[in-house]
């Protein structure tokens, strides 16, 4: 606990203050992610890889840009660096452990920008939900990863609008899960989902317990790559059960 408190104190002053309530998220995916690092250490390799095939697909290679890029742990930062002109790191929170990665390896072509990018607050407001709308703003773009992160715009849409501040329509997750999806695949650069689909818990005995759509009916594009990611392990939160998510990798 003592960790997690540092990391959220040294993050707090560089995060907006609009995204500081996301900040206990970050962290609490930090601690899991040292936690579960071997039993995650296949599916960040995977992502790694899936990520780096799209690099090679690049006929140019100006300007990468990946959202939701979290803790780097599945990012290969390095080759994206080394192989394009600029790096554009976009997620709500970045953690100071990133910060600090970027300041020791001199990263001087990564940029790290705040953003939501769900579109919530669009779809709220009466418009037209177009979230990856302002990568078209982007100069010399030739690549966008979204990393492990359309389940979790699809969570975090859930949390807001079960929270009922707003009157949104009923199929805003879907809609938003959606306008992601489309949102990649309808723009002049070469882009990769990597995303979890679904998840199922699953007893000691090997039992399927509880199954669930991460997103939520929305047809997903034909994966190139599919795998298993134990997101929690076996005796991380009990020891009967552990919680599998079924990943994709579009690229």
């Amino acid at each position: 606990m003592i960790a997690e408190a540092l990391l959220y104190a040294a993050t707090l002053p560089f995060t907006s203050k609009p995204h500081r309530r996301y900040i206990r998220y970050s962290v609490n995916l930090w601690s899991r992610a040292n936690r579960c690092s071997r039993q995650w250490a296949e599916h960040e390799e995977n992502t790694r890889r899936a990520i780096l095939v799209a690099m090679a697909g690049c006929k140019q290679r100006r300007t990468a840009v990946v959202l939701g890029s979290g803790l780097l742990r599945d990012v290969p930062i390095r080759e994206l660096a080394a192989n394009f002109d600029t790096v554009v790191l976009i997620d709500l929170v970045h953690v100071a452990t990133v910060r600090m990665k970027m300041r020791r390896k001199a990263y001087r072509n990564v940029r790290l920008i705040e953003r939501d990018l769900s579109g919530y607050d669009a779809l709220a407001a009466g418009e037209q939900p177009e979230p990856l709308g302002f990568l078209r703003n982007v100069p010399y773009l030739d690549l966008v990863v979204s990393a492990n992160l359309l389940s979790q715009v699809g969570r975090g849409v859930q949390r807001r609008f079960e929270a009922g501040r707003e009157r949104m329509p009923d199929d805003t997750v879907e809609q938003l899960i959606a306008a992601h999806i489309s949102g990649l695949s309808r723009m002049p650069f070469k882009s990769c989902l990597v995303t979890d689909i679904s998840y199922a818990v699953i007893d000691r005995n090997g039992q399927t317990r509880e199954e669930s759509d991460l997103m939520h009916g929305v047809a997903v594009p034909e994966a190139r790559a599919a795998w298993a990611w134990p997101v929690v392990p076996i005796g991380e939160e009990s020891p009967d059960y552990q919680v599998v998510h079924q990943v994709i990798a579009v690229c």
